[in-house]
């Protein structure tokens, strides 16, 4: 939780910084945002790549492990579709915003590059907040809806931040699923973001 709680700390300094215009003024321009972004994704690949349980996984992912990364993708799709009622924001964009599968660095940057900063605030807040709901709710998850409620709440975090919380109360039995929910969802958060800002 305390990773959550930094990002969250230096989003808001980064807030406070510009709003005292004490930034200067080229590194707000997009290009260097956008290669900032491409940087990112360059870091993500470098990491995914490098992780020795990489090979292992692949190697005994089985069809049927894919359901829960696909039932994640349903279930968040839905929510947000849902939220869009009840928001002044387009269908797109909260698809947009729910495809981050509380993957914020990436999915933020994006949504601010295509559709603006407030909508990418929006994906940062509502992705960081997914990933604290899973970190404080993960035991009670369990208990009302079973181990694979917290791993799907979890999101793409359910290899890193939340993978700690999800095996001491899922149990190391679950370990290897949240990882692979987790590397799948990664993988689809850019196509998901960019197909979802083009509409």
């Amino acid at each position: 939780m305390g990773g959550s709680l930094l990002i969250l700390l230096c989003f808001c300094s980064g807030l406070v910084l510009a709003r005292l215009e004490l930034v200067p003024h080229w590194l707000l321009q997009d290009d260097v945002v956008l290669w900032l972004l491409w940087l990112l994704m360059l870091l993500v690949g470098l990491s995914i790549g490098s992780d020795r349980r990489l090979g292992e996984i692949l190697r005994t992912l089985r069809p049927g492990v894919l359901l829960l990364p696909l039932a994640t993708t349903i279930g968040t799709f839905a929510g947000s579709a849902i939220a869009a009622l009840f928001l002044s924001y387009t269908l797109a964009e909260c698809l947009a915003v729910g495809a981050g599968f509380a993957y914020y660095s990436l999915s933020s940057v994006f949504i601010t590059q295509y559709k603006g900063a407030e909508l990418g605030t929006v994906a940062l807040l509502a992705n960081i907040l997914r990933e604290l709901i899973t970190l404080l709710a993960t035991p009670l998850l369990i208990r009302l809806l079973g181990p694979l409620a917290p791993i799907s709440c979890g999101g793409a975090s359910t290899m890193d931040t939340t993978l700690p919380v999800i095996a001491r109360y899922c149990g190391r039995e679950w370990v290897f699923i949240s990882i692979a929910h987790a590397m799948v969802l990664d993988f689809s958060v850019p196509f998901w973001v960019m197909f979802f800002c083009s509409l």
